[in-house]
Order: C-alpha cells, then structure tokens, then sequence
C-alpha cells in the first residue's frame, strides 16, 4: 500500500507542475506490473489505490512505468534515507538536496588538517591499560570501543605493543600468561 501511496503523491505532483508526459520508474514489482496491466490486482485494499492511479493517468498524454530492481534503485534508497532522517516544519519552505557528482573518489575533497595534539595516537589505550581509567568525556560507547581496543595490546612497563594473531591469553589472578604458538610464553 505505501508504493501506491508514493506513487500517488507523486503522480498528483507531477500533475501539479503541468507535467504531461512522464516515465514512473519503480522498484516494486507489484505495482510497476500491475499498473502497466500485465498482474492482477486480486488484493481488495490495492484495488482501490490501482483505481486512483488510474484516474490520475487521464492527466497525462503519454506515461510509462518501468520496473527497477533494489539493486538498480541504490540513489532512490539513499534519498529515501535522507528524507526519513529529516525533520519538517510545515510552516517552512524546505530547501532543495544539492547533489554533486564528482569523477573523483569522494575522500580525495574530504580531507582535513590532522589535529596537532601532544599525546600519540595510542595515548588514551596506553592510560587504559596501565592504570584503567577513561578519558575525562568518553561516553559509555567510548569506554567500550577503548575496551574493546585495549584487548589487543599489551604493557610491558611504559612500552605498549600490539598483540599478535598467534599469541593466546590466559588469565591466572591478578597476571596474564601469552603462550604463543611455538611453545614460548610469557607473563604480565
């Protein structure tokens, strides 16, 4: 019911412009085939919005529907996103989505000056690891992802290195043993 509903409103705002001719490119089968006439309309709800297209097709000297898969509708499917995301007052003019499409990969104009910053990258899993605090604002999301972080280094003294693949913990109390996979290990 909600892709004849669209398809409605649409149709109505086409109508609205003085539009005359029209190609109605959808990715619902069922009302892309049921309104170009090769389904049936068995469903009694989608009888009536069919009947509603149909009157509103009298508006138009030539129109035609044309069937895209999801797959062909990738722009449509993001636009809908954004519109769902957006919140509209009524009594304000919405303003129109620039769109641009560059033959460059998008990262290539969305670089930023790095942040000049004292501390290493590696700063808040090297405080975390050593003394088990957070940073000042971390959110709950934060801690966790600075949790989930932490898992994969380890201290020795000041110097913070990275786990590898092959190495495996084992937790015994307060120290942790690293057994690697030829048979030495470990412990912190």
């Amino acid at each position: 019911m909600a892709e004849y509903e669209v398809c409605i409103m649409g149709l109505q705002a086409a109508i609205e412009r003085g539009i005359k001719t029209l190609e109605v490119y959808g990715d619902s089968a069922l009302v892309i085939y049921q309104l170009r006439g090769e389904w049936e309309t068995r469903d009694p709800k989608l009888i009536n919005y069919r009947m509603v297209v149909l009157g509103l097709l009298r508006e138009f000297d030539d129109i035609s529907f044309n069937y895209l898969s999801r797959d062909e509708n990738q722009m449509a499917d993001a636009l809908a996103t954004l519109a769902s995301m957006i919140k509209a007052n009524k009594e304000e003019e919405m303003r129109p989505i620039q769109m641009s499409v560059y033959e460059f990969p998008t990262s290539c104009y969305n670089l930023e000056e790095e942040e000049n910053d004292e501390n290493p990258w590696y700063q808040d899993i090297l405080r975390y690891a050593r003394d088990s605090k957070y940073p000042a604002q971390a959110s709950e999301n934060d801690k966790r992802t600075l949790r989930r972080l932490a898992c994969d280094y380890v201290l020795d003294g000041d110097v913070l290195y990275k786990k590898r693949k092959e190495q495996q913990n084992f937790y015994w109390g307060n120290s942790v043993l690293v057994s690697l996979r030829d048979g030495s290990s470990f412990t912190y």
